[in-house]
């Protein structure tokens, strides 16, 4: 029942909000990889162009969501996420629009990818700080479950029925599929209505909304992060262990389909089979800080997270191999599925209201510049040493990680983040 999580009734605006969570994240699974193959397949382009469109697209949206967070932070959220809805699905419907003109080109692409990113950063920090004004502090972590729970879903749901929508009806098939779910998801928003809150409904936007944005206010989301120690800690290792997962996504694919030789749709399902685990480990997150408290789940899970990675280097060919991409990416998967909403909801506890989306923002900009930095470096290493040892730079250096994360004593935790959760 939509609004019903963990047998939980977390009312109706939150059952809009997942509702429309869950239609652009299977859209956006449908399209996962979109840009590449539209490049691949229909601009003919190589690999430097490719990485270029993972790496500098993202990368530019990123800077251009830094004035946005105090734009966001001053104004009624659920209109800025509908806003950021369109902006996206206009964005993503111009490519086949150009290709059915014939006028698609590369440049066009790395637009509309900075667009998307850019959108997608201040959509997340104006969603963040709706959560949190309609759901109440005890609920937050299992709503937090759910919408990773959503998010693992659609991946391993999305990209190998995208792949063979593309098969069937072109390579804009699925990047049509992803606009068209911006849409929908922006209906669903619009149906929430609206209410009292200034940061939820139709009321008033918060205060200093109005007149110029002072120069300081860009900065302010980081300096809550770093001048909180525990937020500190987690948003440096957030930083690397997410930039070196991500970094190893081209590496494998070059090692699996062109060293290997495995077919496409066997290199789908190492990926999108294993997102399943996400399923267990999301459900698993309120149980397991009930049980053990959340020190316990950033230092041991947010651990175990990282520790597998290093395993890809042994990946062979044949049947064995892939069920080894599939066991490292599984383990990874639910550590992380378990992990992310356990962070995301300390996040959301430890921010003011008045810095929610400045400091959500702050944070996916970092995460996505470590992402396409690492990922353009690792491209590079690979060039000159092969994807197998870039892989095991990759692996060894996530290994660092782990001692980046708060430390063991309980003078770094108030009573109420020990316990949070077990009751």
């Amino acid at each position: 029942m939509v609004g019903m999580v963990g047998n939980r009734p977390l009312g109706r605006r939150f059952g809009w909000l997942w509702a429309s969570y869950a239609v652009s994240a299977y859209g956006s699974g449908l399209g996962f990889g979109a840009l590449p193959l539209v490049a691949v397949l229909a601009l003919h382009a190589g690999p430097a162009e490719v990485s270029a469109l993972a790496a500098v697209g993202p990368a530019v949206g990123a800077l251009i969501a830094v004035p946005l967070a105090p734009w966001v932070e001053f104004r009624r959220k659920r209109p800025v996420m509908i806003m950021m809805d369109l902006v996206r699905f206009a964005a993503m419907a111009t490519i086949p629009v150009a290709y059915a003109l014939g006028w698609l080109g590369f440049v066009h692409l790395l637009v509309v990818s900075a667009v998307v990113a850019a959108a997608k950063i201040a959509f997340n920090a104006a969603s963040g700080a709706y959560l949190k004004a309609i759901v109440s502090p005890d609920d937050l972590l299992v709503a937090n479950a759910r919408f990773e729970s959503t998010n693992w879903s659609s991946i391993a749901v999305g990209p190998p029925l995208g792949g063979a929508a593309i098969g069937l009806l072109g390579p804009v098939a699925t990047v049509l599929a992803d606009a068209l779910s911006y849409l929908l998801s922006a209906l669903g928003l619009t149906a929430i209505g609206g209410g009292a809150s200034a940061v939820g409904g139709k009321g008033p936007a918060p205060v200093g909304g109005k007149g110029p944005v002072r120069a300081g206010a860009l900065l302010d989301g980081w300096r809550h992060i770093l001048g909180h120690p525990v937020l500190r800690s987690l948003y440096l290792n957030n930083l690397l262990v997410s930039g070196l997962i991500m970094a190893t996504e081209p590496l494998l694919a070059v090692l699996l389909i062109r060293q290997l030789g495995f077919p496409p749709w066997q290199y789908g399902l190492a990926f999108a089979a294993p997102c399943l685990g996400g399923l267990v480990g999301s459900r698993l997150a309120r149980r397991v800080v009930a049980r053990f408290g959340r020190p316990w789940v950033f230092r041991t899970v947010g651990t175990l997270r990282a520790v597998w990675l290093i395993g890809l280097v042994f990946v062979g060919p044949g049947v064995v191999g892939l069920v080894t991409v599939m066991v490292v990416e599984l383990a990874i998967i639910i550590n992380m599925s378990l992990y992310t909403p356990v962070l995301a909801t300390y996040r959301l506890e430890q921010t003011p209201e008045h810095l929610v989306a400045r400091t959500l923002t702050a944070w996916s900009i970092g995460q996505q510049t470590s992402i396409a930095v690492l990922t353009a470096l690792a491209g590079l290493l690979a060039d000159a040493t092969g994807p197998r040892a870039a892989l095991a730079v990759a692996g060894l250096l996530i290994l660092i990680t782990p001692l980046l994360l708060p430390r063991r004593g309980r003078a770094v935790w108030t009573e109420r983040e020990l316990f949070r959760g077990a009751s």
